[in-house]
């Protein structure tokens, strides 16, 4: 089953494409690219995983020990194969993998005017060096957007003023605040930009804001949920 082929990697100066788990993990980040990809046609029923998986909250982890549990058929088995061998390729490298099954996000509402959380684009941070890594095997997959596409929310002057407003304290504090509250993560797109989806089945790895960064960090975001539909994800 391939549920792949409508799926066009685009050719974009901030995507690089390797042909291996080992190229994705050990190809470094230069110029202008922020995201590697490992992009496959993968063989499998994973809807059929998602069918047979508990969602216990909008979402819920599972664990190696939960896919071995399923009676699946034999396409389903192929599926949970290919997400075992991701989850011990990324152990393996070091990372800590985590699969999700998603109803949804939770929503931040507290403000009118800006939200943070993560249906919001952004970019991840970290105090030490690592990457995003992703891949979407059911349900919507995320988007990324070119960093000169995108306006940092902080900076567009309407936005700024109100979350001035909101800080109401010494203006020596305000860049402070805008960071401990995680403002300037976020960013807006701009009339004309172009996101592009990163499809089922690709493992990503997307540059990370930290001290020794040398690239701009990938600013992405979570999609919209298919109606009905859950999403099933790994990501570390």
């Amino acid at each position: 089953m391939n549920f792949l082929s409508d799926y066009q990697l685009p050719d974009h100066p901030q995507i690089g494409v390797v042909s291996s788990f080992s190229g994705l993990v050990h190809t470094e980040f230069s110029g202008l690219v922020n995201a590697l990809c490992w992009p496959r046609s993968l063989a499998g029923d994973f809807k059929e995983i998602v069918s047979k998986l508990q969602l216990g909250e909008d979402i819920t982890e599972v664990s190696a020990e939960d896919l071995l549990a399923l009676s699946l058929s034999e396409q389903g088995n192929t599926a949970r194969e290919i997400i075992l061998s991701d989850l011990r390729r990324l152990t393996g490298f070091g990372a800590l993998p985590s699969l999700n099954l998603l109803r949804c996000y939770e929503r931040d509402e507290e403000l009118d005017f800006f939200s943070t959380d993560v249906y919001s684009y952004h970019v991840d941070r970290s105090p030490i060096g690592t990457d995003t890594f992703l891949c979407t095997y059911h349900g919507a997959a995320s988007d990324m957007i070119a960093n000169d596409q995108v306006t940092q929310k902080i900076l567009v002057p309407e936005i700024r003023e109100k979350l001035r407003q909101l800080h109401n304290g010494p203006e020596a504090e305000f860049e402070d605040f805008l960071q401990e509250c995680f403002f300037d993560l976020h960013y807006q797109a701009q009339p004309d930009a172009q996101p592009i989806n990163l499809g089922n089945g690709h493992l990503w790895r997307l540059a990370v804001d930290h001290p020794q960064q040398e690239v701009l960090p990938c600013v992405h975001r979570a999609p919209i949920e298919n109606e009905g539909e859950y999403r099933l994800l790994l990501i570390c």
